[in-house]
């Protein structure tokens, strides 16, 4: 993977360049950014612009001046550092392929069976096939493609044995040793065994530590690293790429785009799920909530409950984004710049809800939505989970029921 590849970040990719071309480079980056935002696709196209041939030829020239044994004089290389790696010599196919001997990653695994010890290798054509086809995958969607079910991923001390093992080695081929370590989170206490290692690297050892939440990581390993924080990515990034990569229409591109928030990952999954009519499905939620009465309320939560989670989490996303298009509007009028540009549907829509709640009410609601979702991804029932939003919604909304949805 190369950094033009990225959806994308532009800066992070110039400051991670320029920690190369200008010998700055720390032994020990912890690239901290939330779930979508491209932490672990720049952490892959980073470690492939390190282990690049020609980069390297440039960065550090053969000597001058004919071989002993006879053969030509090689020819040095001078001139700007590129921006991407080459992607053609056999250190960047290597590394495309995530195969490359001085390349080496650890992860979250669970045991393959009762007393287990697993450690990353184990899970290596997993690993490689995840990240081909979900780069901007979470940890949920990893789980999920090695058929963890219900349970937790962990990097294991065992885990960490091995990489004092691995980088204790000599390089193969290349001049540099790295360990990109997805989910530094998934350590717990075990990591402190890294403490030393990370101080205290081989020559050319570089950790490329790829995180989401500050806060689960071990302070002593934060202290050790170079924090590069990668922001949520612009909407205008997103659309671009569905757009360009994806083949999707400017229109439909711009609203994932908006709907997304700054997460490609989501954006991906509401693009298969782009034929769903969730306006449709919001506002029969609506009208059985403060309208059709008890009957179709419980008929629309048998439907929305046979779902699966990731339908579900669209569903109250796209809710949410709703509600917050209809705070903007709030705050800046129907007729501003920026709400002229919504499409006309959306926008009738939006208006539709300023008649049903005030901003405070709509507050509430995005309030109680994000907690549902919340609970979804951690295996809430379903029925139960939208018996107990859809009455927290009709209490919400009391004041104004006699407004009829629609």
């Amino acid at each position: 993977m190369v950094f033009d590849e990225i959806v994308g970040q532009q800066e992070i990719k110039e400051q991670l360049r320029d920690m190369v071309q200008s010998n700055r480079l720390s032994h020990a980056l912890l690239m901290l950014g939330k779930d979508g935002a491209g932490g672990l696709p720049l952490a892959l196209a980073f470690a492939q612009y390190l282990v690049c041939d020609k980069i390297q030829h440039i960065l550090y020239p053969p000597p001058a001046g004919p071989s002993l044994f006879g053969e030509e004089e090689p020819v040095s290389s001078t001139g700007k550092i590129p921006g991407n790696a080459c992607g053609t010599c056999s250190a960047c196919t290597k590394a495309a392929a995530f195969v490359h001997p001085d390349i080496h990653f650890s992860y979250p695994v669970i045991p393959k069976k009762s007393g287990d010890k697993p450690i990353s290798t184990d899970y290596s054509t997993q690993w490689r096939s995840f990240l081909a086809e979900q780069p901007y995958g979470n940890l949920y969607d990893w789980l999920q493609f090695i058929q963890a079910e219900n349970k937790q991923g962990n990097i294991t001390s065992d885990e960490c044995n091995e990489i004092i093992r691995k980088l204790s080695l000599k390089t193969f081929e290349s001049r540099y040793k790295i360990l990109v370590m997805w989910m530094p989170e998934m350590l717990g206490k075990e990591g402190n065994k890294l403490l030393k290692l990370i101080e205290e690297p081989p020559p050319n050892t570089v950790f490329l530590l790829v995180a989401e939440n500050e806060a689960l990581i071990l302070p002593t390993i934060i202290s050790r690293c170079q924090l590069v924080r990668i922001p949520p990515l612009a909407d205008e990034a997103v659309a671009m790429a569905l757009m360009n990569d994806k083949r999707v229409e400017e229109k439909q591109a711009r609203q994932i785009a908006a709907i997304s928030e700054g997460n490609y990952r989501v954006a991906l999954a509401e693009l298969n799920h782009a034929g769903e009519d969730w306006q449709l499905l919001v506002r029969e939620w609506l009208n059985a909530v403060l309208k059709n009465g008890p009957v179709s309320l419980v008929k629309w939560i048998e439907e929305i409950s046979k779902q699966g989670r990731e339908k579900q989490k669209q569903f109250l996303r796209f809710f949410n984004h709703l509600l917050q298009q209809s705070i903007r509007i709030h705050i800046l009028g129907e007729n501003s710049n920026w709400a002229s540009n919504l499409p006309v549907a959306e926008k009738d829509f939006i208006l539709r809800i300023n008649k049903m709640a005030d901003l405070s009410q709509q507050e509430a609601i995005v309030e109680e939505l994000d907690k549902a979702a919340y609970y979804i991804e951690r295996n809430a029932n379903a029925k139960m989970l939208f018996h107990a939003l859809s009455l927290q919604l009709f209490h919400i909304l009391r004041d104004k029921a006699r407004v009829q949805p629609w």
